[in-house]
């Protein structure tokens, strides 16, 4: 099996940085995208998008695919899906494993699947109606979750890893994501990190959350905490090819801090690498 090859270190493309972007052209690997901002026939995102992909490589990430729902699959969605990677020609298309909507409704949210082999035979055979589709392999997300269900036949690593095989998808790890479950549901983050196939891992979320003292969400609006930089340096260990990136979404700090925790996981990869080296040697 054979997996896109490695971008280094990005960012998710957001409006308010376009213009620092253009003017002063960051030291960045690349950018993430959200697709749906720019499936449209043209406007402001779309001219700001064709300019930074002449600099920079570029990721699509998704959040309207809706692979676990019980609707049919939304085939204009994924007409103007495939239209825009033809133009952007990314290196990878994602999204989640997550439902979003149900009867022709969306709800705007990612919402939690319950672990059983009926669900899981469901997914798989939409994931693969979908890289059919866009002659392309899914990189498919772990969702952050807030309820879970007593019907569940298998963990959600147990659940991640069957998917990505039968599938034959790759896989995009969310560092936040595992540790804010983890905290919901009371599992342990290591032991979900040690079960993900890391041959089918291409890329890393990294962002923040917020604390509610009895459960954590996922709202991309804080710095990374350190409980999750010390799950990436883990996540690191196990998939040492994946390229990483930081999400930010909401309070948007300077341009500059983000660079920061950019150079962060730089820092941690790079000690790693020389670990290694010490150990070879």
């Amino acid at each position: 099996m054979q997996k896109p090859a490695p971008l280094g270190y990005g960012l998710g493309l957001r409006p308010v940085y376009y213009d620092e972007i253009l003017e002063t052209r960051p030291p960045i690997d690349w950018f993430e995208i959200i697709s749906e901002n720019y499936m449209l026939a043209g406007g402001r995102p779309l001219a700001m998008l064709d300019r930074v992909r002449a600099d920079y490589p570029i990721v699509m990430h998704g959040v309207s695919m809706s692979l676990a729902s019980t609707d049919p699959l939304n085939f204009d969605y994924l007409r103007a899906l495939k239209t825009l990677a033809e133009r952007v020609e990314p290196a990878w298309i994602s999204d989640h494993l997550a439902w979003t909507g149900v009867h022709g409704l969306s709800l705007h949210d990612l919402l939690p699947i319950p672990y059983t082999r009926e669900a899981l035979a469901h997914v798989v055979e939409r994931i693969q109606r979908v890289q059919d589709f866009l002659k392309r392999r899914l990189v498919v997300e772990n969702a952050s979750t807030y309820v879970s269900f007593a019907d569940s036949e298998m963990s959600e690593q147990e659940f991640v890893r069957e998917m990505a095989n039968r599938a034959d998808c790759l896989l995009l790890l969310d560092v936040n994501n595992v540790f804010v479950s983890s905290f919901n549901h009371g599992f342990d983050p290591v032991a979900f990190i040690d079960a993900v196939p890391a041959e089918r891992v291409v890329q890393f979320h990294m962002a923040g959350h917020t604390n509610e003292e009895t459960h954590r969400v996922d709202t991309h609006d804080q710095p990374v905490c350190e409980e999750v930089w010390e799950l990436y340096e883990r996540a690191r260990r196990h998939c040492v090819d994946a390229s990483a990136m930081i999400e930010r979404d909401d309070n948007f700090p300077p341009l500059s801090e983000l660079l920061d925790e950019v150079g962060r996981m730089r820092e941690i990869d790079a000690r790693i690498a020389a670990e290694g080296a010490r150990s070879a040697a």
